[in-house]
């Protein structure tokens, strides 16, 4: 797509739709087969809730994702990412599944599915589904069996205990959502185990018939042509044999969410759960060496990479949460960057996530000045980064109201800020009535500062966010350097992070100046300015010392 054609005027425009030719790896330069797709892809989270509503019932459908892939190929992404849009009864917004193999009507229908299919893969988009293992709905029929007696066939694909002596929950295990883990039954007297919501029980991936069951669900969407899935909670999926007391956490502290009063290292992160990946990823290897798997995974880094499994046969992209929650310093950043590439099993492929449905968005941690300094290092680290959706637009957090709340972490434990609906707002395409997202009333609120901050008015500004962001895709996919170059570190001053990307035929140097004061650093050689966060400045050849604005960054190709 050309520079000048206007991407999202409005959702009638999109709707008509905007001719946008197939982005082939061979038009990328690159032959297929020559690596895997993945490292040379961008991933865009799309929280479906909130992309586009067609019907006008306040949330967003499968049809309104179809009529944005221009859009999104106009950005310059390779792959979407879609959060859950199965049956549910919504305790947890699609993450409480009642039907593995079939759409929520809130969605749409499988019909509907495939259409949506058929066309990312028109444009040269891959899919990815989000593939929810650790728990079903108490709606499924499996556990409505299960609950049902306990020499039900279906009884032991979830987690029963005995009351502890005491008569009270078999162990001191918490749930993700605070409150105890343990759900009394008192039709079959024992309790249920679940790390989430009441309304979520685990599944017991200790039997044979969860994992048949689980996996015939990965062959359903395989067959129907998704190009991969992202694991939710992959960590949590085998506990402890024994189910013993978890710890004290030592460094438990009030600004902490409650179930890390302990450290669950019987609950979770078990030694048998790579086995459970390797065979996950043997699931995706019948249908070609294309097929991707990620794990969410927020572990310690040590822990994390154990997860591309032995041999590499585990997941193909742990998600690496670090700088999610890194403080936004300089050294600490390059710190963990040194540390997670040494981590990194050989041949392992790093990948970046600087925002997503569960942590607050970017601009509202580090500012919206900083949030374009950090799209340049997400963008310019080595590894497959993955974009939240209103990210390239700089949407921050909204502010919901008590009386709209809708996320159940929060309804469990009110305001302590660990509320999710603030990042899960509407998309902001243009400044008609909310925002162009939907002519019903959405389902959370549409940020106040919508008129200013969209798709249609971002489009056409050289110097906004969203062009910033197409110029860095765009810049990335035509440089292996960006892609699957080299990453060294180069020293810099306190509040600027560099580093050098590099192949034997290119060489960028990245500099980042994580700081709102002007700064300055000795380059590694002569270089030319290529691409600033300002917009300005491409051109200007460096000889020995680079110059920084305040909250700006710079790629400069190096020209000794």
């Amino acid at each position: 797509m050309t520079a000048d054609v206007d991407p999202v005027s409005s959702k009638q425009k999109a709707s008509v739709g905007i001719q946008v030719h197939s982005r082939s790896e061979k038009a990328t330069g690159r032959q297929a087969g020559t690596d895997a797709w993945w490292r040379h892809s961008v991933i865009y989270q799309i929280y479906p809730r909130s992309f586009q509503d067609t019907n006008d019932d306040g949330i967003g459908d499968l049809r309104g994702i179809v009529d944005r892939l221009d859009y999104l190929t106009w950005l310059g992404v390779d792959a979407i990412w879609i959060s859950p849009i199965f049956c549910s009864p919504m305790a947890d917004f699609g993450y409480d599944i009642s039907d593995y193999r079939n759409i929520d009507p809130r969605f749409g229908t499988l019909e509907d599915f495939d259409h949506l299919l058929a066309e990312a893969h028109r444009r040269g988009l891959r899919v990815l589904l989000d593939y929810v293992p650790n728990h079903t709905s108490d709606r499924h029929p499996w556990f409505l069996a299960a609950r049902s007696a306990r020499d039900d066939p279906h009884r032991d694909m979830y987690i029963w205990r005995d009351p502890a002596p005491d008569g009270g929950p078999p162990n001191n295990w918490q749930s993700d959502f605070g409150g105890d883990a343990w759900q009394w039954d008192e039709a079959t007297e024992q309790y249920y185990y679940h790390a989430y919501l009441k309304e979520q029980p685990d599944l017991n991936w200790r039997n044979p018939l969860v994992r048949k069951e689980m996996y015939d669900v990965l062959h359903f969407w395989l067959d129907r042509g998704v190009d991969g899935f992202r694991v939710d909670v992959m960590w949590h999926l085998i506990k402890d044999d024994l189910f013993r007391d978890n710890p004290p956490n030592p460094d438990w502290t009030e600004a902490m969410p409650p179930h890390k009063k302990v450290l669950q290292i019987y609950s979770a992160d078990r030694p048998e759960v790579h086995d459970v990946v390797s065979e996950m990823r043997g699931v995706l290897a019948e249908y070609g060496a294309d097929r991707l798997l990620i794990g969410e995974i927020y572990l310690p880094l040590e822990r994390l990479v154990a997860y591309y499994g032995r041999d590499l046969r585990g997941a193909h992209l742990p998600f690496n949460f670090h700088l999610i929650t890194a403080p936004w310093e300089a050294r600490h950043i390059e710190r963990q960057i040194d540390e997670y590439e040494a981590a990194l099993p050989e041949g392992g492929w790093p990948n970046w996530v600087l925002s997503n449905h569960d942590k607050p968005r970017i601009a509202a941690r580090v500012g919206r000045e900083q949030a374009r300094v950090a799209a340049m290092m997400l963008l310019t680290l080595r590894g497959t980064p993955t974009v939240y959706y209103g990210d390239e637009i700089g949407m921050s957090n909204v502010a919901v109201p008590p009386g709209n709340v809708r996320d159940p972490f929060e309804r469990q434990v009110p305001g302590r800020g660990f509320g999710r609906d603030p990042q899960r707002t509407p998309m902001q395409w243009d400044s008609t009535t909310n925002a162009g997202f939907s002519a019903g009333i959405p389902w959370l609120p549409i940020a106040s500062d919508a008129a200013d901050v969209n798709v249609e008015a971002q489009s056409s500004d050289p110097r906004s966010m969203l062009s910033l962001y197409r110029k860095l895709l765009s810049f990335r996919r035509r440089s292996d350097a960006l892609t699957i170059g080299r990453y060294t570190k180069v020293h810099a001053s306190k509040c600027v992070l560099a580093y050098l990307r590099e192949t034997e035929s290119e060489r960028y140097l990245v500099a980042l100046n994580l700081g709102p004061q002007p700064a300055e650093m000795t380059v590694p050689g002569p270089c030319r300015r290529v691409l600033d966060t300002s917009g300005g400045g491409a051109g200007q050849r460096i000889q020995e010392t680079l110059r920084l604005a305040g909250n700006e960054g710079v790629v400069a190709e190096m020209i000794d």
